[in-house]
Order: structure tokens, then C-alpha cells, then sequence
């Protein structure tokens, strides 16, 4: 997604944070924790697998799709977290899908939108989510910290999404345990994996990595899986006729 277009999506969600009522805190859906997760499962790369009805680089992928069956047999086939698409005007996404599926699975769900506010977090969390994205593009270093802090205080994870090496350390003065490196492009709307095998060479080793976007096949798998704890896969899986042998594809054993 172009800069230009970010700036469109994030004008929309000020526009929707402003109307937003602010929640009554509810209590955080019990699951394990990712980083947990990640920390003792690294023979393994680990795959969040998303649930997304559309987007706009793609148009429609999956409109017709079963979202509680389909979060079922990512479960099922061992995802480590499901990921799903909350925002209503870009993407076909709705606050419910995240409702509906959290509480069908026993796994974590990371509420995937373009968080600029508190009352997104209450939201998320109220509607099963135990993580959120936060995404350096769209935010000061100011206001990334504060929606970190304000996220973990509520007992949430974050995963932070960074597209290059200067978010990266962006994400790093952050302290975040769980980063994202998105593999497209937000100035050509390009997808490449090389930015995660790029990226990678800045890694810390106390901080879990998730490779995003541009994953398709288990070639793509491989060339990732020596750099990272896991992988983000959403269209492969919403396009795919078997999506239990995609996932398990996807699975690359890392001795």
C-alpha cells in the first residue's frame, strides 16, 4: 500500500475513532501467549494464519468464505495465531469476524487493523483479541509507545510492523518482543521477499520475528525460515483448495 493511500486509511480511522463509543473494559479471553509460544517452538517455522475477505491490492479474495470454519481449520492444522481483518472499508472486514472467531478457538486472535487510538484496544480486547498490530508507518514514536504500553498494561501482546530498516530500529528503541517485517513495498505497492532476508541481518536475539506478505509457496517458506520465528500467510490460505496441506506446505521444519 502506497504512503499515499496509508494516509487515506488512517484519515478514515480518525474519522471512525471520533464517532467511537469507549468501551467498558471486559476481561482478556484466556490463551496462551505468543512470545511463549514462539520462544519454545523454534525447531519449527510457526504460521499465523489470516482470515481476510478482501484487500485493497487484491479486490476480493474470499467473500463467500465460512470465517468460523475456516479459523477452525487453521487451528486444527497447527496455526500458532489467527489473524483477522477488522476493517470494514478497505478490506470487507468487520469487528463480529473477530468476535465470531474468538470465540470458536482456543488459540490466540490478533486483531489486524490500522490501530490509532485506545479505544480500538478496548474493542479488540472486548471482542477476544489477546493481540494487536501497531504499525510504525502510521504512527509517531510517540504515539507508538504510548499504544504499546497501553496495549501490554491490559495484559495484550503487540506485534509491531515495520517495512524497513529504519522502523526496525523504530521497533527495537520500542523494546518490542514480537516484530513484523511487511515484505511490501509502501511506495510501489511491490511485494519482495528479499526485504525480510534483507532486514534480517539487524536482528536482535531477544525478540521473536514475523515475516509478512508475499508468502506463497513453500520455496517462499524456505527462504524465510532460517531468519525468522514465523510467518504471516492470508491469501494463500483464503485462495487455497486444501487449505490443511498449504498450511502444513508452509510448516518448515528448522531441525
Amino acid at each position: 500500500m502506497s504512503q499515499e493511500f496509508l494516509s487515506r486509511i488512517l484519515e478514515q480511522k480518525a474519522c471512525e475513532v471520533e464517532k467511537m463509543e469507549r468501551e467498558e473494559l471486559q476481561s482478556l479471553r484466556q490463551t496462551y501467549r505468543l512470545s511463549e509460544h514462539l520462544k519454545n517452538h523454534q525447531d519449527r517455522l510457526q504460521i499465523i494464519a489470516e482470515v481476510k475477505k478482501a484487500s485493497p491490492s487484491l479486490g476480493d479474495i474470499n467473500l463467500d468464505v465460512d470465517i468460523v470454519q475456516q479459523a477452525q481449520t487453521y487451528e486444527a492444522n497447527g496455526a500458532v495465531m489467527i489473524s483477522v481483518l477488522t476493517d470494514e472499508v478497505f478490506f470487507k472486514g468487520h469487528l463480529e469476524y473477530l468476535r465470531e472467531i474468538s470465540s470458536q478457538v482456543n488459540i490466540p486472535t490478533l486483531n489486524k487493523d490500522f490501530i490509532i487510538d485506545e479505544k480500538q484496544i478496548i474493542r479488540a480486547r472486548n471482542a477476544g483479541a489477546t493481540v494487536i498490530l501497531l504499525i510504525v508507518a502510521a504512527l509517531s514514536e510517540k504515539r507508538l509507545k504510548e499504544l504499546y504500553d497501553y496495549a501490554t498494561e491490559l495484559g495484550m501482546e503487540v506485534l509491531v510492523e515495520t517495512h524497513n530498516l529504519a522502523e526496525l530500529e523504530v521497533a527495537h528503541r520500542l523494546g518490542a518482543q514480537i516484530i513484523g517485517v511487511n515484505n511490501r513495498n509502501l511506495t510501489t505497492f511491490e511485494v519482495d521477499l528479499q526485504t525480510s532476508v534483507d532486514l534480517a541481518k539487524y536482528f536482535k536475539d531477544d525478540c521473536f520475528y514475523i515475516s509478512e506478505s508475499a508468502i506463497f509457496t513453500e520455496e517462499d517458506a524456505k527462504r524465510v525460515a532460517p531468519y525468522f520465528n514465523g510467518i504471516l500467510v492470508g491469501t494463500a490460505l483464503m485462495q487455497a483448495e486444501d487449505v490443511a496441506q498449504r498450511i502444513k506446505e508452509l510448516q518448515i521444519d528448522k531441525g
